[in-house]
């Protein structure tokens, strides 16, 4: 897959210094900090309301962490991706073959913990209306029903941990959602998974680690800009639009923080095989477990301060 982020715009973020401890401390920042909001509108792509369509079901996960490889200030609706202030951009590695996000180098962050900082003498001055942020990585719980094992039979409202990638492309060398450690060493596209159980004893000798793929271009990617500024397919780059626009002068003698609150109201989505709104993985070998279809996060609201 071609990178779709252009090289000139890479070379200046490189220079820009995207620290999290700036190395001019008597300088004001630009920093980003995370927030996920279970009562934020469920989008779809084009950032429109949006119902659990029929046969699926959903749940809205407990967030650990999440990792962005990009965020773009775009002053308004016809900005082009890429044409935007690129104010932070992640590391990228082609040890798979392709162009992908380097995991190992990812940094990742929680709700309210800075991720990101910018020295705002980096940041082109000018009035900002849009975030474009691409999202890579997220890491949280969900609950589930083990069901059909041996001896147990059914374990029923059970906790696991996720670690989803929607990234374009990543490159992973291991990946540890909870405790317990999966090797990949190769490149993944946007909808890969791990899940890792968590049984409480004495049920916790069948914890372990299962993976898989969601549909090729079933993850949603909310862009209200659908229109006037598309965003490449099998990318990850949500937009949201500020409360109020964001104004850099280059004069600045404090730091202004950021807050990108993602919606996860009902981001965690499969399909319902039996109809009874719980996601249900059987360990009996033969029934199929259900189907993870969108991992895709459901909008994005910027604010700054």
């Amino acid at each position: 897959m071609k990178r779709y982020f252009p090289l000139l715009a890479v070379t200046l973020i490189s220079t820009a210094a995207c620290q999290k401890d700036g190395s001019n401390s008597s300088a004001a920042n630009l920093q980003f900090e995370f927030k996920f909001d279970a009562t934020q509108p469920r989008l779809n792509n084009i950032g429109l309301p949006a119902n659990i369509p029929a046969g699926n079901a959903a749940q809205t996960p407990a967030f650990r962490q999440m990792s962005v490889h990009y965020i773009e200030l775009a002053p308004g609706a016809f900005t082009a991706l890429g044409t935007g202030a690129i104010v932070y951009h992640a590391a990228e590695t082609d040890k798979g073959g392709a162009m992908a996000v380097d995991f190992d180098k990812a940094p990742k962050a929680g709700e309210n913990e800075v991720f990101a900082k910018i020295n705002l003498k980096n940041v082109p001055p000018g009035t900002y209306e849009w975030v474009r942020a691409s999202v890579t990585y997220q890491n949280y719980d969900v609950t589930f029903n083990l069901n059909n094992l041996p001896v147990v039979g059914n374990l029923n409202n059970q906790k696991g941990t996720v670690a989803s990638f929607v990234g374009f492309n990543t490159y992973i060398t291991t990946v540890k959602p909870n405790t317990r450690t999966l090797t990949v060493n190769d490149d993944k596209k946007q909808g890969f998974w791990a899940f890792e159980t968590s049984f409480a004893p004495p049920y916790d000798m069948f914890n372990d680690i299962y993976f898989g793929e969601a549909p090729a271009g079933a993850t949603t990617v909310v862009n209200p800009l659908f229109a006037s500024s598309p965003i490449p397919a099998g990318s990850c780059v949500v937009t949201g639009k500020f409360n109020q626009p964001l104004v850099v002068t280059g004069d600045e003698t404090e730091d202004i923080t950021v807050t990108l609150s993602f919606s996860i109201n009902n981001s965690f989505e499969w399909v319902d095989t039996d109809g009874n709104g719980q996601l249900d993985i059987y360990g009996d070998g033969v029934t199929p477990s259900e189907k993870i279809v969108d991992m895709g996060l459901r909008g994005l609201i910027p604010t700054w301060k």
